[in-house]
């Protein structure tokens, strides 16, 4: 799970996935830039996740890195930027495992300007693409 600062939307992202597959599955999130590097969920992505009945409050925001496309064998990035920078990284082999988190090429909002509203919307867009996802891992179509 990529996005900006790894501090908003891919930890929400991580949590929401972790919690409908099992612990047989290496699941992470990431950040295209290193400004949060070490600091841990922004407290509005903390709250969502609680108030969703998820505990992300001991993740740390890491920059992705060059091996992370070498040892994951699905990337997702919550918006075209992000998805950009980390097809950038990308070998031509890699780029197959690169994809936008949402269906139709939209987008995630970043919410990190505006309130809580915006990360309860965040939080639901992620949920339902969480769980298309964690369908397909469970039947093997993805």
């Amino acid at each position: 799970m990529v996005c900006l600062g790894n501090i908003c939307r891919s930890p929400l992202a991580e949590g929401i996935l972790k919690s409908k597959l099992d612990d047989n599955h290496l699941i992470d999130s990431a950040g295209t830039i290193d400004y949060h590097e070490g600091s841990g969920p922004d407290e509005r992505s903390v709250k969502t996740a609680f108030k969703n009945g998820i505990d992300i409050s001991m993740q740390k925001s890491r920059p992705i890195k060059k091996s992370d496309l070498e040892n994951f064998d699905l990337i997702f990035c919550m918006d075209k930027n992000n998805y950009n920078d980390v097809l950038k990284m990308a070998d031509d082999s890699q780029k197959h495992k690169i994809r936008l988190i949402l269906d139709n090429q939209l987008e995630v909002p970043d919410p990190y300007f505006g309130g809580i509203d915006g990360f309860d919307n965040v939080y639901k867009m992620l949920d339902e693409s969480c769980e298309r996802i964690a369908e397909k891992i469970r039947n093997n179509t993805i």
